[in-house]
């Protein structure tokens, strides 16, 4: 690719040492640089942002569709600039690809039975994987819900059982919450989360399969399963060893009661004598995709790290042959990741090399369910999370959001608060000492219909109690559309965007102590 052979000559002058010389009278002499992060923040410049997402989010990478033959080019161009600007892979053998293997799901067919009687999947019940076995009984569990002293799961085995549990969570006497003690809600009312956190329990406790009534939100997944079966569109999921998998059925009230009439108002955990038999087939075909990874080693503590991420993959061609070239996302993401590791690159060889580790993490599927993420946090951590202290996640900061009114200098921050106060303080003193960008908060509403917090990468590494800011420019008429071009960027906004990334990476890596998690879940 001729694009990717101009780049590498470019990117090979760029990686020159930063040293200082003095004259000593007869000969020069290399001297360690005194340079401050202003200057290295400087070499994050709208012209090499813009030169880089020209190509990246080019017709000629195909709109990046995660396994496509575009997405193979996009991890080519990174792994071409990391070995250029001399920042090696982060795995041991010198990879800079993380294979992450995918599968494609076919939107299943087939019915459960509960004595006998036949309940057809897509109208009694949802999934979107397959799942076979026959079961004597199924154990109610309530609300499914295990937290502190309380646990639904206290006086019951289900062990090789299929779980029946119902969506909410438990009262006091007084009609405050039981969990919280007052009258708000805990996380286990959470949608976005409280389903993750019933299967993971469910698992732990040796379950096969969990029966999960929702009626709130049964409808929604309904038109979900919908689409897909009018589409004849198939689900991309992380590969699967074996057909005994634990599988997950959201069902409806019809359903529900024929299990357990009085599911509503009973919250007592027990042994329903009813046998339950479930035949629902998918075809699955294998996909090959990869994330990429690089590593800048600390210098003083190079066993903890610092994950800045951004996707690497978009949603490709359309079916009338247009390709969604998304320049915005997130090209302005990934191109702001390789900036970002080239004013690091310079600070280390001018001697001014991070304290902590900076892992330059490039995932793919994020457009497909946050695969290459899930991938890195849940199955091959490439580096232990327990010695991760933070992630900055990229995803959208080249354009401005139209519904916004205000300074036009801006970005949206989510997350920041969430786990860690430290980490919030901090980002706004470094914005306040370098950038003043005004930091807008309105996606970090806890109430925010978008759910903009569990929708990028950055989530995976939140649910492990790895305090994340996101960051993000909000949505456009050209979002996931064709119109999501190079040309539309805001290019002194990017590269304002990405200073404000850069310091914050800077203060996180080098201050004395790692980033304090005060507000960790369970």
């Amino acid at each position: 690719m001729k694009k990717l052979i101009i780049l590498s000559i470019g990117l090979a002058m760029a990686c020159n040492s930063s040293q200082t010389t003095v004259s000593d009278g007869n000969k020069t002499v290399a001297t360690k640089s005194t340079q401050t992060p202003e200057t290295f923040a400087e070499t994050i410049t709208e012209s090499e942002l813009k030169e880089h997402l020209y190509t990246y989010a080019s017709d000629e990478f195909e709109g990046r569709e995660t396994g496509k033959p575009g997405q193979k080019k996009a991890v080519e161009y990174l792994k071409a600039a990391y070995e250029n600007l001399g920042i090696p892979a982060a795995q041991e053998n010198g990879d800079y690809f993380q294979k992450v293997p995918l599968e494609v799901s076919q939107l299943p067919v087939g019915s459960l039975t509960v004595n006998g009687k036949e309940y057809p999947l897509g109208d009694d019940f949802l999934t979107f994987s397959k799942a076979q076995g026959s079961f004597d009984n199924i154990v109610y569990a309530g609300y499914g819900i295990e937290d502190g002293d309380y646990s639904d799961y206290k006086n019951i085995d289900v062990t090789d059982k299929v779980v029946l549990v119902k969506s909410g969570e438990p009262l006091a006497a007084n009609g405050n919450y039981l969990l919280s003690g007052t009258s708000e809600k805990s996380i286990w009312s959470n949608m976005s989360e409280s389903l993750g956190k019933r299967l993971e329990l469910a698992t732990s406790k040796g379950a096969k399969g969990i029966l999960y009534y929702d009626e709130t939100n049964f409808s929604r997944f309904k038109s979900r399963f919908n689409w897909m079966k009018n589409n004849d569109s198939g689900r991309m999921e992380l590969s699967k060893d074996g057909a005994d998998d634990f599988f997950n059925f959201l069902i409806n009230a019809k359903l529900a009661k024929a299990i357990l009439p009085n599911i509503q108002s009973d919250d007592k955990p027990k042994k329903i004598a009813k046998k339950l038999a479930v035949d629902v087939r998918s075809e699955n075909n294998g996909i090959e995709s990869e994330n990429v990874v690089a590593v800048l080693k600390g210098s003083e503590k190079p066993d903890e790290y610092l994950v800045l991420s951004s996707h690497l993959d978009h949603i490709g061609i359309t079916a009338d042959g247009e390709i969604n070239n998304g320049a915005d996302d997130d090209g302005s993401g990934t191109v702001a990741l390789l900036e970002i590791a080239q004013a690091f690159k310079k600070a280390a060889d001018a001697g001014q090399g991070p304290k902590r580790s900076i892992v330059f993490l490039h995932v793919t599927g994020e457009e497909k369910g946050l695969l290459g993420s899930q991938y890195y946090a849940d199955v091959d951590p490439i580096f232990p999370l327990e010695n991760t202290v933070a992630n900055l996640n990229i995803d959208m900061i080249g354009r401005i959001d139209p519904k916004r009114t205000g300074d036009r200098n801006y970005i949206y921050l989510i997350g920041s608060d969430k786990l860690s106060t430290d980490l919030h303080e901090l980002s706004e003193e470094v914005n306040t000492k370098y950038t003043n960008i005004e930091l807008d908060y309105t996606y970090n509403d806890e109430n925010d219909p978008n759910r903009f917090y569990y929708r990028s990468d950055h989530y995976n590494f939140a649910k492990n109690n790895i305090p994340i800011i996101f960051y993000f420019n909000g949505t456009h008429d050209d979002y996931h559309r064709p119109g999501d071009t190079p040309d539309k960027i805001n290019y002194d906004l990017l590269e304002n965007r990405t200073r404000l990334v850069f310091y914050t990476a800077w203060e996180v890596a080098n201050r004395k102590d790692r980033v304090v998690v005060d507000k960790a879940t369970k």
